[in-house]
């Protein structure tokens, strides 16, 4: 039997002891698809009943030690643990970690190691660079600490003050050239902006919840052949293509954006605030729902809590329930009632199925 080369990990999420099992369940079952999608292969799923997180470790001491144990015994090499955990807790769970040749995670972590895998464009790098700057800043004290062990014994605390001052001066120098960088992408984006709105270009983005099909519907509509591919976060970079609208006889722009994921934090959205510029600016939106997951409701109100921190909940917007030659023959209760009252559409964007009703209803709005 061949060796599997990919990273094996265990994870572990902290959940309400009201939570049903099945909830818990569905937590893990979204994160496992996020590791696959990073390139690892979970052999553990567990989660720790507690009515709130453990102050130094999140997880609890005792779970960190028999993840630990458990780890080893498998050659683990990887603990993911579903939260976003603070700089103290990462570096005590670390600590406990240490000589096992086991590492720790939070899911930010692990997004921000998707987002780097598969970012293709210099201005996608520089986002996740920055990114990737304002999760690990605050996590400086452990380093900081790290390296002052490593200055050697008694009375090196200073040292490591020091040192924690000295890369917090590094990494906000660091941010500010890679800023520097990106507003000089801002600007040309900007440019194109009002290039398309002086020659009176309608532009169309879309949005979604990751996996949704948004790459899949921006080839059906525009005739591109952009990767498509059955796995979170395949699209970071901005793609753009053109629809003819038959009714008015004019073309229309039409972008495909980053995928949305609960529980993104600020830091993320803020760091990619030039590639989504393009759902921002839009003259309007489909927002994309996968009609065959059975979490479709869910992520229909994760992408429009998104989309107002964004402030782009006013802009008008066609749900696109996608897949639907998947769903049977009656929309679910819940996501009927959802998209009650919404302009909506039901497509097959592999199948190009409801892509002329689509573009026709795209033509009357814009």
């Amino acid at each position: 039997m061949r060796h599997d080369p990919r990273a094996r990990a265990i994870l572990v999420d902290v959940i309400h002891p009201r939570m049903l099992p099945e909830h818990a369940l569905d937590r893990l079952n979204e994160l496992e698809e996020l590791v696959r999608t990073y390139g690892g292969i979970v052999v553990v799923k567990t989660y720790q009943k507690r009515f709130t997180p453990h102050p130094r470790t999140f997880i609890g001491p005792g779970k960190v030690t028999e993840l630990a144990e458990e780890g080893e015994g498998l050659g683990v090499k990887l603990i993911v643990i579903n939260d976003r955990l603070k700089p103290r807790q990462m570096y005590n769970v670390g600590e406990m970690l240490s000589g096992t040749g086991i590492v720790a995670w939070d899911r930010i972590d692990l997004i921000l190691k998707i987002f780097a895998k598969h970012a293709n464009t210099a201005e996608a790098r520089l986002e996740i660079e920055l990114a990737s700057i304002r999760h690990m800043g605050p996590r400086i004290f452990g380093m900081g600490m790290e390296l002052s062990r490593q200055g050697g014994g008694t009375g090196t605390v200073g040292i490591g003050e020091t040192n924690t001052e000295r890369m917090k001066r590094h990494l906000r120098e660091q941010e500010r050239k890679i800023r520097e960088r990106l507003e000089k992408y801002k600007t040309v984006r900007a440019g194109h902006q009002a290039g398309r709105h002086r020659a009176g270009l309608k532009t169309v983005a879309i949005v979604g919840y990751t996996n949704a099909g948004k790459t899949t519907l921006l080839n059906a509509v525009t005739g591109r052949k952009e990767y498509a591919a059955n796995e979170l976060f395949a699209t970071l970079d901005t793609r753009v293509g053109a629809v003819f609208l038959p009714r008015t006889k004019r073309k229309a722009l039409v972008s495909d954006t980053i995928g949305f994921v609960k529980q993104l934090p600020p830091e993320l959205l803020n760091a990619f605030a030039s590639t989504l510029s393009e759902a921002v600016e839009a003259d309007l939106l489909l927002h994309v729902v996968d009609g065959s997951d059975s979490h479709a409701t869910a992520h229909v109100k994760v992408v429009d809590e998104i989309l107002e921190r964004l402030g782009a909940d006013g802009i008008l917007r066609i749900m696109v329930v996608n897949k639907a030659d998947a769903m049977g023959s009656a929309v679910p209760i819940a996501l009927d009632q959802i998209l009650n009252g919404r302009p909506r559409a039901f497509v097959s964007a592999e199948e190009g199925e409801g892509i002329g009703e689509l573009v026709d209803r795209m033509d009357g709005m814009l």
